[in-house]
């Protein structure tokens, strides 16, 4: 059960997080969650508890619009959940190789302004509209 449901869940968060941002996004953004459950600390131990940390990944936030279809209270469209999984699949299975350097932080490059930790930490790569970062204070 445990990567069946690690898988499902990296699934419906990297629809949450990068569906709009295509395979390559959804990989890179898979990545960051591998890369912290790899470095057990506050942000979790193993997949799903990276995934689903308080405040860290906006789509498993009970206010936001994605947390109905990640929940399962409404279903994600069939042919988007298979492209996500895809992904996750190809993230935990170590397939497709880490396109982010490493990184376990991002943020999306159309927010107003870069959020703070990101001065002190180094930038690893820019996909689609996410730039990567690792060494976060």
């Amino acid at each position: 059960m445990g990567q069946d449901r690690d898988v499902d869940v990296l699934a419906r968060t990297l629809w949450g997080e990068a569906r709009g941002e295509g395979a390559a996004g959804m990989v890179a953004v898979g990545w960051t969650i591998r890369n912290r459950a790899a470095k057990p600390g506050w942000w979790g131990k193993d997949i799903v508890s990276v995934c689903q940390a308080p405040w860290q990944f906006s789509c498993w936030n009970k206010n936001d619009p994605n947390y109905l279809y990640l929940s399962g209270a409404n279903q994600i469209p069939a042919g988007e959940y298979m492209r996500a999984r895809e992904a996750a699949v190809a993230v935990i299975s170590g397939s497709q190789a880490d396109p982010t350097g490493g990184a376990t932080h991002y943020y999306a490059t159309t927010m107003a302004k870069p959020p703070a930790w990101a001065a002190q930490a180094k930038r690893t790569a820019v996909i689609g509209h996410h730039a990567f970062y690792r060494d976060v204070p």
